[in-house]
């Protein structure tokens, strides 16, 4: 038998920890634990930031942390989808309508190189139509011979495949150069495949169909090769990967599974990893060059779903980012404000059944809540910016009573007085720290276009913002600022950034939220956008350009407050009825990686 030092050049070493560098394959004694340990490989699905809409039978294409969904349809079959939305790795961001509503097409090829091949579409039923998208934008091109759906497609945008399907002759093959199609070779057994296949136009895999199939068949190009069967029939579900290394997951068996296989260019082998939702007409990515990656999104659970999972083979283990219950507030409230990070945050003004006013003031540790001094003028839908020890308190508004222009200044303990607003303001947004903040917006009061800047003295104007609101949510400093949201005075989506001299508009967000009913956390390149009327959980994040999903909230709220980065933020307080404050907090830490060390043991 072969050492380790015969095989790696070198023998275990001992260690009193564990090394914080760590890889795939080192082995070593942990002299402290007297245990001997390694990094081991892992496969595992986990949960991601869910996609914008709930649907089914959407084609897919690209790579797990570059991918591109659209079309699909409603479970009722009464609602058929042109959308496209497309995945970074974190979140989902809005992509550019197909020019046909469809579901069950073929799809294949890149993020910014996709095709849909034909599909159902409402009234017409099964079409020819054929779409090729360039990152922003579909564009027809030429339509396949045969009016089709439910194809097995694999390949590229240039050099695409399309198999199988729903109408005799279901053994059918085309090719596609990106400008015409050619007949291929033909299905030894033919069946409706429905998006299961991967590979490239000269190395393809289709694998299930319906009615459950196990059969599995190669392409080289040319012909088709009878292969080794699944474990597990299934049809509906989806594949990725090159077909040496090909993944299929999901689908009915005929019940709805979690199950994944994988592919070794011969047989098929059961994966430990499943889905943590058994679902089937699934979408996700179609990458032709990794099986160690994967994207799951939408399909039936059996109701429509907007749930995504992510599949790795890696080294690493990952935790998905997630909202965490926190340490309850000591007085519920709403329409607060909150400024700090996760572990040094303070919420102050808020709206308190009976007292209404309430100056009530905490600080929060990322667990817990303390009492502090309260603000001297009781109000609610003030401006805040700042830090838990220099935070600024700056209008709102009594009820009943009138707006204010009331300034007050927080120095770790106690609330003082500070210079007022020129005028009263009321659902203003708050950027930027104590010396060197934003008041942005608001009402005046009409909705105001108007930006206040405060030294710590005084307020001076600002920039004026494009799209004049109240209830806007802010974030960032003086010289890189963000704001989003708010009303119009309808709900808004509008963005805007400030570079400590003029607004600019930024990405829209995926959908409006307002009435001072939001929360933020963050700076401008990475911020999120949590809570909003009525009673949100849906979450959004930033990049600097657009926006794009992030897991939600556990419980729904409105008029709450918010704080922390883009990936380590704090939602409390707020509604969750039409007048009902809760002390509630959530924690949301995002996705996080760490290297897989196991214990090795006897047994």
């Amino acid at each position: 038998m072969s050492t380790l030092k015969e095989i790696q050049g070198r023998n275990i070493e001992s260690v009193s920890s564990d090394p914080a560098n760590a890889g795939g394959g080192d082995i070593w004694y942990n002299s402290t634990s007297n245990t001997l340990k390694g990094v081991v490989q892992s496969e595992a699905w986990s949960s991601t930031s869910p996609g914008i809409y709930s649907k089914n039978t959407a084609g897919g294409a690209g790579t797990a942390t570059a991918a591109v969904v659209y079309g699909g349809a409603s479970s009722s079959g009464t609602v058929y989808h042109n959308e496209t939305v497309e995945y970074d790795g974190s979140g989902f961001s809005i992509g550019g309508n197909l020019n046909t509503a469809r579901q069950d097409g073929g799809s294949c090829g890149i993020q910014t190189a996709a095709l849909f091949v034909g599909g159902e579409a409402p009234v017409s039923g099964n079409v020819a139509v054929v779409e090729e998208y360039n990152g922003s934008t579909w564009s027809e091109e030429t339509n396949i011979p045969t009016s089709d759906r439910g194809w097995g497609s694999f390949g590229l945008q240039g050099a695409g495949v399309m198999v199988g399907g729903a109408t005799a002759p279901t053994s059918k093959c085309q090719e596609y150069d990106g400008s015409s199609w050619t007949a291929g070779g033909s299905l030894n057994d033919g069946r409706r495949l429905s998006g299961m296949g991967c590979g490239i136009l000269t190395a393809g895999l289709v694998a299930g169909g319906n009615p459950n199939s196990n059969k599995t068949e190669t392409y080289n190009g040319t012909a088709w090769a009878t292969g080794n069967t699944l474990n597990t029939g299934r049809q509906q579900g989806k594949m990725s990967g090159p077909q040496t290394l090909g993944l299929v997951w999901g689908g009915e068996t005929p019940s709805i599974t979690t199950a994944t296989e994988k592919f070794d260019g011969t047989s098929w082998t059961a994966s430990p990893a499943t889905l943590g939702t058994a679902v089937k007409n699934n979408s996700g990515n179609k990458d032709t060059t990794s099986g160690a990656s994967a994207l799951n999104v939408y399909g039936n659970t059996p109701g429509d779903t907007s749930g995504a999972e992510e599949y790795n083979v890696s080294t690493n283990t990952i935790t998905a980012g997630a909202w965490a219950s926190g340490g309850a507030m000591g007085t519920a409230g709403y329409n607060i404000s909150g400024v700090g990070p996760q572990t040094a945050g303070l919420g102050f003004a808020r709206y308190t059944a009976p007292a209404k006013n309430n100056g009530y003031t905490e600080e929060y540790n990322g667990s817990t809540w303390s009492e502090q001094g309260d603000l001297s003028t009781g109000r609610m839908a003030a401006c805040g910016f700042g830090t838990q020890t220099a935070a600024v308190c700056a209008g709102g508004k009594q009820d009943p009573g009138s707006h204010q222009s009331v300034t007050e200044e927080y120095g770790g303990s106690t609330w003082t007085a500070g210079n007022a607003l020129p005028s009263t303001r009321v659902v203003a947004a708050g950027v930027g720290i104590l010396t060197a903040g934003v008041v942005c917006g608001g009402e005046i009061p009409a909705i105001t276009d108007t930006s206040l800047e405060y030294d710590g003295t005084n307020y001076t104007s600002g920039g004026t913002m494009n799209t004049a609101r109240g209830g806007a949510r802010g974030s960032g400093i003086l010289t890189a600022g963000l704001i989003f949201g708010g009303n119009e005075p309808a709900a808004s989506d509008a963005t805007e950034e400030y570079n400590g001299t003029s607004w600019s508009n930024g990405g829209d967000m995926i959908t409006a939220r307002n009435a001072f009913g939001g929360s933020s956390a963050g700076t401008q390149s990475s911020s999120m956008a949590f809570q909003g009327v009525p009673n949100l959980a849906t979450t959004m994040g930033y990049d600097g350009t657009a926006w794009s999903t992030r897991p939600s909230l556990g419980t729904g709220v409105a008029k709450g407050g918010g704080f922390g980065t883009g990936t380590l933020a704090v939602s409390f307080g707020g509604t969750t009825g039409p007048s009902t404050g809760t002390t509630a907090t959530e924690n949301f830490t995002g996705e996080t990686s760490a290297v897989n060390i196991k214990t090795f043991t006897t047994s």
